[in-house]
């Protein structure tokens, strides 16, 4: 079961570009500005930019729903007809992602915090 959406991750081509944009239209600077990620938390879903988003096979925004147990959550979206994009895979200090895609294209994200 979803908690809501925790982040949005868009990926981008110019990274230098996409970070003015965004800091320009959500206000705020953001919180993590590496090579590989840049993340905005302006007060309600963050906002990720990754640069390696298209070569890892994103074609736009990803949404990523918080749930408490990725690995049910993901199978159980499996079993509803999802392709799997990315397995669960954890990013740092403990947080879990995964990602499908539904029989339209759509892209879904799942995270689970450590």
């Amino acid at each position: 079961m979803s908690e809501g959406i925790e982040t949005i991750t868009y990926p981008v081509k110019d990274l230098a570009r996409a970070k003015a944009l965004f800091g320009a239209l959500l206000g705020v600077e953001p919180y993590a500005d590496e090579s590989y990620y840049v993340g905005f938390r302006p007060g309600g879903p963050e906002v990720g930019l990754d640069p390696n988003g298209h070569a890892k096979g994103l074609t736009g925004p990803i949404p990523y729903w918080r749930v408490t147990d990725i690995r049910t959550s993901l199978a159980g979206l499996l079993d509803a007809g999802a392709e799997l994009l990315k397995d669960v895979h954890d990013v740092g200090g403990g947080k879990l992602i995964a990602s499908v895609k539904d029989a339209d294209g759509n892209l879904v994200g799942l995270v689970q915090a450590p």
